[in-house]
């Protein structure tokens, strides 16, 4: 049936096969091409990720990089030289294997919600260092959010550019921005899993994911009694962010931010400030 086969002969039948064989041919090399291009991309994505966050937490001080076992009162003083990845930290490993750690007990006797220096907190999902959180919900899927001092520093939301269904968001990649009249906040996502279905500003959520195969691993997320001393420590780091080249800081001693940050100080450099609040190089 093909030109190059022994007796072929260019019959109507021929020709309409050979029509139809190579219409099939070039899809599928159409297709596997785009997947090509699709995983190289996604690659590169990934690798890029992975530099930005290095190096947003090789800028922070070392007084910013505080380990959650200091949070949780385990040890009284320690500072993470694991790009706060949990996962695959060998101390916080060794902390909760000698039964040590606070966090091995953290799920069992947290509150589902707390108010905290005038912020809303609540304590039924987990909490990334870049503001972002995770809520395991009751089908199995997984919604993520901003929490309530990362809504309070972007101010009123103009827009917002997400991933849609199908997307995959990776722990510490790029997970959405938020477009307001001060700029572009670009948030991380907080853990690996596939878009599903994504929010709005209007409500508590942004995105909702699917976890990846083998279940959500969120063992790099700060839950239950380190949630509070982080949150204190956010607030001094934001109050030195916001401050005039480094000097005093421009928020009261115990202040409660305001809801709209951006309107009540409108001449800061607020994609600065975001970038340095939510650990974007």
């Amino acid at each position: 049936m093909l030109p190059w086969v022994y007796e072929f002969r260019w019959e109507p039948t021929h020709i309409i096969f050979l029509g139809v064989f190579f219409s099939v041919l070039t899809l599928i090399l159409i297709t596997l091409a785009r997947a090509g291009a699709r995983t190289v991309r996604d690659i590169r994505s990934h690798l890029d990720d992975n530099i930005s966050w290095t190096l947003a937490f090789e800028e922070l001080a070392s007084s910013s990089r505080v380990c959650r076992h200091e949070l949780n009162g385990d040890i009284q003083h320690r500072t993470c030289t694991n790009e706060f990845d949990c996962r695959s930290c060998e101390a916080h490993r060794a902390f909760l294997v000698s039964g040590r750690s606070a966090s091995a007990a953290v799920i069992q006797r947290s509150p589902t919600s707390s108010g905290m220096f005038g912020l809303h907190v609540p304590l039924d999902r987990y909490y990334h260092r870049g503001h972002t959180w995770v809520k395991p919900e009751a089908d199995g899927t997984i919604t993520v959010g901003l929490d309530d001092l990362g809504r309070r520093m972007v101010g009123k939301i103009e827009a917002v550019e997400l991933p849609g269904p199908g997307e995959r968001v990776t722990a510490n990649g790029h997970g959405w921005t938020i477009i307001s009249n001060k700029g572009r906040a670009r948030l991380r996502s907080p853990i690996d899993g596939n878009v599903i279905a994504a929010g709005s500003e209007s409500e508590e959520w942004f995105l909702r994911v699917a976890p990846v195969e083998g279940g959500p691993d969120m063992s790099h997320l700060l839950r239950g009694p380190e949630v509070k001393p982080w949150v204190m420590r956010e607030l001094e780091r934001l109050q030195f962010a916001l401050s005039p080249d480094g000097g005093s800081p421009a928020l009261a001693d115990g202040g409660v931010p305001v809801r709209s940050m951006p309107d009540a100080i409108p001449m800061k450099d607020w994609e600065g400030v975001w970038e340095e609040m939510f650990l974007q190089a």
